[in-house]
């Protein structure tokens, strides 16, 4: 799994990056997805990053890309602990 955290002042720029990174995950948390760990996808959101929204950070904005893997030890309470269980509806 990948977690990219951001924090960027321009809601324009903020929003932006939501809606790109909504395509390739969802929502976890206000400015923070969970997005499928693939090397491909991974590779497009830090091309993107760097070729597409970089120019527009400014210097206290910041965005963090996290790659855990399977021997990372993730506990999940509240809302989240139902994020990987099975859910039917009838």
């Amino acid at each position: 799994m990948v977690i990219v955290a951001y924090d960027i002042s321009d809601d324009r720029i903020r929003t932006r990056f939501a809606k790109f990174l909504s395509k390739y995950g969802h929502r976890i948390q206000y400015s923070m997805f969970e997005i499928k760990n693939s090397k491909r996808i991974l590779d497009i959101i830090v091309l993107e990053i760097q070729k597409g929204f970089d120019k527009y950070f400014e210097e206290t904005d910041s965005i963090l890309v996290l790659q855990l893997s399977k021997q990372c030890k993730v506990d999940k309470y509240g809302y989240a602990k139902h994020d990987d269980e099975e859910v039917i509806v009838i």
